[in-house]
């Protein structure tokens, strides 16, 4: 696993690359950028040995410390080559200078790219406390922060933009910071590649942008075997005029009344597409919304054997029941946490 942390002044990311060292055993590689101040090093003992994997010779530095060796490259391209011929080992980088370097990196299936960031006056409080000598001013600090960001070549607003994860590190302390990093399980194999159910998913939830429902966006997929038999998405039967273009009534009033509804759901356009005999032993639906008693009786009735869904509705109990007196096994998919995590706010035990 590679790991590339990115992040704004002072937001942390150093601090949870040490956690990943200190804690699972993850190796620091640095890139040998004399603008790049976290390729600095002041150890003691430093050897220089040759980068073999590299079609051309790169320097790789490794420094001791008292804390753990750092190994740095002379060029992403040497940093990667050593990681891929060490993929089985896990390291972290906080040197990601461009987002071309970024590009090279996420072609490997095996890195993962996590970006933090904090309240500007957060950041600036940890930056006065952690270098009082400065006396920087806040107005300072900002134009600072803002060049980090936006500015130069080395703009990092498109990579804080591109992570998987992005964490709001206004943890209070390290001890903090450290369980909280914890129990988001960073290391989950499903966040490089996701399984058949995190897979399916997305295909049913892609499939939902698609939907011309005025209420609700709903997508879902018929497999078997992991195959996909079908897709399908709510909206107004082909040739009338579409739901978001006036043609259900029932959908663009206030009205509760369902059964004026000119909108089929998405599970029976995906039933209607793949057909009763397409629909055999094995098949799986996954849905993004957990289907209503309506599609429930239809699911049951076209011999689908499990329903996926990932977020629930207003009939769950009613189906869950249906399902399960017609041998249909339910259950619900709730993938690992990304996108935007608030650390302070993230529960633990």
């Amino acid at each position: 696993m590679f790991i590339g942390i990115c992040g704004s002044i002072c937001a942390g990311k150093r601090t949870i690359a040490s956690y990943l060292t200190e804690h699972h055993g993850f190796t620091h590689l640095y890139l040998n950028n004399p603008n790049n101040s976290s390729s600095s090093q002041d150890d003691d003992t430093t050897t220089t040995t040759t980068d073999s994997s590299s079609s051309s010779t790169a320097l790789i530095t490794t420094t001791t410390s008292s804390s753990s060796p750092k190994t740095t490259f002379s060029t992403p391209e040497s940093l990667l080559d050593h990681v891929t011929c060490n993929w089985q080992s896990r390291f972290v980088t906080t040197d990601i200078p461009s987002s071309q370097t970024l590009s090279l990196y996420t072609r490997r299936p095996f890195f993962l790219l996590i970006s933090v960031d904090a309240p500007v006056l957060t950041r600036f409080k940890r930056y006065s406390f952690k270098t009082p000598s400065s006396c920087i001013t806040l107005e300072e600090f900002l134009t600072l922060s803002d060049q980090n960001l936006y500015t130069g070549p080395t703009s990092l607003q498109s990579l804080i933009s591109s992570a998987t994860i992005q964490l709001l590190n206004t943890s209070p302390s390290l001890s903090h910071l450290y369980a909280t990093l914890g129990n988001l399980d960073l290391l989950n194999p499903l966040r490089l590649r996701p399984s058949w159910d995190a897979y399916f998913m997305s295909l049913a939830s892609l499939a939902a942008q698609r939907s011309n429902c005025m209420k609700r966006r709903v997508g879902c997929v018929v497999i078997r075997n992991n195959r996909v038999i079908s897709t399908g998405y709510n909206g107004t039967p082909r040739g009338l005029k579409n739901c978001s273009e006036g043609g259900c009534k029932r959908c663009n009033s206030n009205t509760v009344a369902l059964e004026t509804c000119l909108c089929l759901h998405a599970e029976e356009n995906a039933l209607l597409e793949a057909g009763r005999e397409r629909v055999t032993q094995g098949a799986v639906l996954y849905c993004d919304t957990c289907p209503c008693l309506t599609c429930s009786i239809k699911i049951v009735q076209v011999g689908i054997e499990e329903v996926v869904y990932s977020q629930g509705y207003s009939m769950d109990k009613e189906t869950a029941e249906v399902f399960k007196e017609g041998g249909v096994r339910l259950r619900q998919f709730v993938p690992p946490a990304n996108g935007l995590i608030h650390l302070e706010k993230l529960d633990f035990k």
